[in-house]
């Protein structure tokens, strides 16, 4: 029989043959290491559950994500639709005879700019 200091802890070696079933320590000191790993897998449990929060939460951000830039894939594809439509009509009138209609446009569009940099830069 081991002696110990009061507050320590000590593990007593016993005979296998007793029938304690405790392999070869005592209950006290088999409590003990019982206490430390259900501590142990407790904390492990609660990081496993803030883990697969997070990841829930990722996977919901991926889906948002994904389904913004499939809106953004379509709003370009149209805006690149018209865009293409617009130049082949501009194709199509510098083409003919109606180049001074095309300056004319092209003077318009160059008056309409400035006046709208002038406006921006008087605020």
């Amino acid at each position: 029989m081991s002696t110990c200091s009061s507050g320590d802890f000590c593990l007593t070696p016993v005979f296998i043959g007793d029938g304690a079933g405790n392999y070869g320590y005592t209950n006290s000191g088999y409590s003990v290491y019982e206490e430390e790993n259900e501590r142990l897998t407790e904390s492990l449990r609660t990081k496993v559950s803030a883990i697969k929060s997070l990841s829930i939460e990722i996977g919901t951000e991926v889906k948002n994500q994904n389904k913004m830039l499939s809106e953004m894939d379509n709003d370009f594809d149209s805006a690149g639709g018209l865009l293409g439509a617009t130049m082949g009509r501009l194709r199509t009138l510098s083409r003919g005879s109606q180049t001074k209609l095309l300056c004319y446009m092209m003077l318009f569009a160059l008056f309409v700019f400035f006046v709208i940099y002038w406006i921006i830069k008087l605020r």
